[in-house]
Parts: structure tokens; sequence; C-alpha cells
């Protein structure tokens, strides 16, 4: 297992790269395997890990990625300290499930309420698209609601199990228009300000749109 790790990390090149949104996919990757790659790598957060299904998914985040996802993780949490919403911040913690055969590192996730081994709300940046259904991989996982920004847009699922004949194409996720979990954020107030290329600007127009 050992020498066979090794050669993936070797052949992902992801320590030469140019492109800071690389990606490197492998397949035939045991659970075993990829414990121990996220056991390797835990003392670097630069790498995004994805597991589905033996797939195996490695991303180096670009500067623009991460921009974008702080943006998004200090109005939500502006907006929750403001509400007095009492929540636990996970960041990209791993969140894995072996009976599922998934595992995640998501940009951003929170526990409204009390604290939980599964984070209830992942934010998800998109710049360039992945291998790996993120979707089907939280729903593996029982997140109950999944943000995905992508082409300056911000599209919001709220997990319904209850229903499992409908939104079957986004794995029981319904789209949703407001988060469930934080119903007075004005969503298009996010997503504009998030695209304010001043960070104290951006800040001041999010506080007053509140």
């Amino acid at each position: 297992m050992v020498s066979s790790l090794k050669e993936l990390l070797e052949d992902s090149e992801l320590a030469h790269i140019d492109d800071p949104e690389e990606k490197f996919v492998t397949s035939s990757v045991s659970w075993q395997m990829y414990e121990a790659l996220l056991a390797k790598l835990e003392d670097n957060s630069h790498y995004r890990i994805t597991y589905l299904d033996e797939i195996l998914e490695i991303v180096s985040p670009s500067i623009r990625h991460e921009n974008i996802k702080k943006r998004l993780a200090i109005f939500t949490e502006r907006y929750l300290y403001s509400q007095r919403i009492r929540f636990s911040p996970m960041g990209s913690s791993t969140i894995k499930k072996q009976l599922g055969q998934a595992g995640a590192e998501p940009d951003e996730c929170y526990c409204i309420g009390e604290k939980k081994d599964i984070p209830d709300l992942v934010i998800e940046v998109i710049i360039t698209s992945g291998s790996l259904d993120k979707l089907k991989i939280y729903h593996r996982l029982g997140v109950a609601e999944v943000w995905v920004w992508q082409i300056n847009r911000l599209k919001l699922y709220h997990l319904r199990e209850e229903i499992p004949s409908e939104f079957v194409d986004t794995h029981r996720y319904e789209q949703i228009i407001s988060s469930e979990f934080l119903p007075k954020l004005d969503i298009a107030l996010l997503e504009r300000c998030t695209q304010i290329s001043d960070d104290i600007q951006a800040i001041d127009e999010f506080e007053q749109g509140m």
C-alpha cells in the first residue's frame, strides 16, 4: 500500500504544478489507500481530497477559488453572528463514511446549533468542473444542505430523504431559493457582495444590506 501511495503522489505531479487549479483523478483506489493518503497529507491544507466508489480526486485550489470561498465564509458567519444563531464552523474538515464509500473536504462547512460529526451546511466553490458528483457524495454523507458557487451564482440544495422518488437527478436534493437553515439570508445580496473586488466595500455593503 505504501508503495502504491507513493506512486500515486508522484504520478499526480501535484508538488510541481504551474496551474493553481490543477486536478488529478485516479480510479481503483481502495478505502485503505484513501485513508493512508489523508494521513500523509493531514498537515498539508493546500489540497482538497474527494473520494467516491474507489475514484479519488485531488484538487489544488486557485487563489481565485480560495478568495471566493473565504468571502462566502465571512459573510455567512457575520450573518450568523448578527442573527444570534449558534453554530460551529468546521472549515475544510474531512467528512467520510466507509459504509457509504464516500469522503470529501468541503470549501467551508458548518453545524447549525449543536456540534455534530456531519455538518448541516456545506459550501462548495466550483471554478473548473470536477470529475466527481458532489451532490451524490454529500447525499451519501448525509449533509442536509449544500451551497454551490459557480459562474458568479449560488445554487442552494436541501436533502429530501422523505421523498426518494423525486429529485433523482440531484441525488434527492431539491434546489431551493433560500436556505432552510438561514431563511432570512438575502442570497442575491450574498452573491453581489461576493463579487465586489474591494474587501472593505464588500463587507460594508453586506452589513448595510442585512
